[in-house]
């Protein structure tokens, strides 16, 4: 189940994030996620902003990622083409504690129901999340760079609503 993250699950989703470090790190990625990223003020904003989300099956939350509709300023200069410009939802700092596979994917079934154009970023390094987003359909589409100026692949995915 997808459900509206909570104040209350701030610690645990903070668990999750530091999971998802940790796997990072231990796939050869040690330069996405840093630096203290995702701080908890962000995490406490996203929830303020409705647009944080955790998968939980019975009690226990084992996925989080944020949901945004609108535009992303990161999405406005691409080197490449995205594959329209209709408005999109973005997934941002998805993860998983690993209990569970599949966490991308029951997240874009999720954000499919609710707006056909979807967009995913992720970094060069993390190549478990790019053969996801590739097996959740996603198409890639150039590079973007994120606030620090460090640069992203970007991805779309067109979806029949």
């Amino acid at each position: 189940m997808i459900r509206e993250a909570k104040k209350s699950d701030l610690k645990r989703v903070m668990e999750l994030y530091e999971a998802g470090k940790s796997f990072m790190r231990a796939n050869g990625n040690d330069c996405q996620w840093i630096n203290g990223y995702p701080q908890e003020s962000l995490v406490l904003e996203d929830i303020k902003n409705h647009c944080l989300f955790v998968m939980e099956d019975g009690n226990s939350i084992y996925g989080v990622f944020s949901f945004i509709t609108g535009n992303d300023p990161t999405y406005n200069t691409i080197d490449g083409k995205w594959i329209n410009t209709e408005p999109y939802g973005t997934i941002h700092r998805i993860c998983g504690d690993g209990s569970k596979k599949g966490v991308l994917n029951d997240c874009v079934l999720w954000a499919e129901k609710r707006i056909r154009n979807l967009r995913i970023d992720t970094h060069e390094k993390n190549i478990p999340m790019q053969n996801a987003i590739k097996k959740a359909g996603f198409e890639y589409c150039g590079i973007i760079h994120i606030s620090d100026g460090s640069p992203r692949l970007a991805y779309q995915k067109i979806c029949t609503i």
